[in-house]
């Protein structure tokens, strides 16, 4: 008998390593395959599109926030992998009527790492695991050494239009944010805050406003109705994915945040 806690500190029992998998978040989907797991899926979301063949080898059983309850029953998992952020407690209470969720929740890149360490554990791929957490340890080390002289500058990140939202604290896009030395002007706000665009310069004037690919699909009529609201910032369409999915992501975040920062210099 296996027991392990999840990041919410709930305690699960396993008689052996769960082989039947569902996951209910994308990054998580991701994460799962590159630790050699991808015969044991049996479920995915509409919106896990990396790799991009699961959506035709996996079955689909709703997004994120509204879930096909039968399709996953029908599937027989042995665990269901969420995310406190991702999923909603209601749906995580119904699901755990049909097997254990296990739910992560990553503000931090320590958070990250112990998702990693956990899905070795639980799975019965520790080996892997410890190869995708040396490899983040050394892409963050390179990565801090890079940023160390690269000048802090304050940023805004829209997450959402109607209304306008951007990330706020106690996420992990802020956490990034931090990590290359932006500083989030909504860093003092709830998680995610309703901006008012004629507040903007009052509650923080940003040099940079970054306009994410996702959730909402930022346009460039977006970009110039935000930039007349403020004094002299720089508009810039960043890739949602880089910022906001953990797990093995992380990895081609660091590379895409260098490429971010030679724009910026230009």
């Amino acid at each position: 008998m296996k027991q392990l806690r999840d990041q919410l500190g709930k305690l699960h029992s396993f008689e052996t390593a769960p082989s039947r998998i569902i996951s209910l978040v994308p990054s998580q989907t991701e994460l799962l395959y590159d630790l050699g797991l991808e015969d044991k899926i049996i479920g995915i979301t509409k919106f896990c599109v990396h790799p991009y063949h699961l959506k035709s080898t996996k079955k689909i059983v709703g997004g994120t926030k509204k879930i096909h309850f039968e399709k996953i029953k029908l599937l027989q998992p042995d665990i269901i992998i969420c995310n406190k952020e991702e999923n909603t407690a209601e749906i995580v209470e119904r699901l755990s009527e049909i097997c254990p969720v296990w739910v992560t929740n990553i503000v931090s890149v320590k958070d990250n790492f112990q998702m990693i360490s956990d899905f070795g554990q639980l799975f019965n791929c520790r080996t892997e695991a410890q190869k995708w957490n040396d490899k983040l340890t050394f892409a963050l080390s390179d990565f801090k050494k890079y940023i160390k002289d690269i000048e802090i500058k304050k940023a805004a990140y829209f997450i959402w239009k109607n209304p306008y939202m951007a990330a706020g604290n106690d996420t992990y896009i802020d956490e990034l944010l931090k990590l290359n030395h932006f500083i989030n002007i909504y860093g003092d706000k709830d998680r995610y805050p309703e901006i008012e665009l004629k507040k903007m310069r009052l509650e923080g004037d940003p040099d940079l406003i970054f306009l994410s690919s996702e959730p909402y699909p930022f346009k460039e009529e977006d970009a110039f109705e935000i930039g007349r609201f403020t004094h002299h910032a720089k508009t810039i369409f960043v890739d949602g994915e880089m910022f906001s999915w953990h797990g093995s992501r992380l990895l081609k975040a660091f590379s895409y945040f260098k490429l971010l920062h030679e724009r910026l210099r230009n």
